[in-house]
């Protein structure tokens, strides 16, 4: 007589053997990911090991292991010059004020770019305000240079039709903010848009067929309906820019400035590869740099939870 098979042990059995096949990852996958990993380790991880220079005295003669150590001179050093407390201020400075504009000008294109019918039109206008973020500030750097020179187009321009004399936009601390805020605006709020348009394409069609049968305008359609809609994504980006906040884009900056205007456009990227590489202050350099690593850190790691907190976003 055969013995008689409980269903449910069978069911059970059959689910755990399911559930182990689809978790079995091929190891060609793991093969695959390999060079990408062993490239992160040996450039993201073992410089890692540099950090100790900030707390010696680093002799390039002697080396990490020979150099004396010297605890948080360089820390309180750096508290106590007033110039980093000024370049400090220019980075969170340029970095907020790129941030800021970097969500409201894409967030308004975007929907500005929504109204257009003719899709035509729309693809290129699209194309053409995305197209400056696939150019390296080193080629965007030397026409700026070009462009706002005091003998160059722009000055030419406003001195023809308005009578103004030169601008010396990047001679001049002021006007010289304002140039790398706008430039890097221009420059990314149209590849920024895309993340709205993508929002925008996620948006129920019902809603506005409602709206319609109950004769809401285009206006209040906007804003009633797509503006409540794009609150979410907008949040969810502008937590996420809070890392950002010690970062002002080191190659736009080392392209465009000069020493003259160091007072009001240094920031703490640039001023790390002077002082590390060009006078040898590596222990210095090295300290300022793991000030700014920890501050982002902790920065990135609220961002993330208010992320997940007012929209619900998280990666792990």
């Amino acid at each position: 007589m055969e013995p008689i098979m409980n269903p449910d042990v069978n069911l059970s059995a059959n689910r755990t053997a399911k559930k182990k096949k689809r978790t079995r990852v091929p190891w060609i996958l793991h093969l695959m990911v390999l060079p990408a990993a062993l490239l992160v380790f040996v450039f993201s991880y073992v410089p890692m090991s540099g950090i100790i220079m900030a707390f010696q005295d680093y002799k390039a003669p002697l080396g990490i292991t020979g150099s004396p150590f010297v605890g948080l001179k360089h820390f309180q050093y750096m508290f106590e010059n007033d110039y980093f407390m000024k370049i400090t201020w220019n980075t969170v400075l340029f970095a907020c004020s790129k941030i800021v504009l970097n969500l409201i000008i894409p967030f308004t294109f975007a929907l500005l770019l929504n109204e257009v019918r003719h899709m035509g039109y729309k693809r290129s206008i699209q194309t053409l305000v995305y197209l400056p973020h696939f150019l390296s500030w080193v080629t965007l750097g030397g026409i700026l240079i070009d462009l706002l020179a005091q003998t160059g187009i722009v000055n030419q321009f406003l001195t023809y039709l308005f009578g103004i004399k030169p601008v010396f936009f990047l001679g001049d601390g002021t006007w010289f903010r304002l140039t790398i805020i706008f430039s890097d605006v221009w420059k990314e709020f149209g590849f920024n848009t895309i993340i709205f348009l993508a929002a925008l394409a996620g948006i129920n069609p019902a809603l506005y067929e409602a709206a319609e049968v109950d004769g809401a305008s285009r206006i209040k359609q906007t804003l009633y309906i797509t503006i409540p809609s794009l609150i979410p994504i907008l949040i969810v980006v502008a937590t996420l820019a809070l890392g950002n906040v010690l970062n002002a884009n080191f190659d736009q900056i080392f392209n465009l400035y000069s020493p003259m205007i160091y007072q009001q456009g240094d920031i703490i990227d640039t001023f790390v590869y002077r002082e590390g590489l060009l006078s040898g202050q590596f222990s210095f350099a090295t300290a300022v740099s793991l000030f700014k690593s920890i501050i982002s850190l902790i920065l990135i790691v609220i961002s993330y939870r208010l992320a997940y907190r007012f929209a619900g976003y998280r990666i792990f």
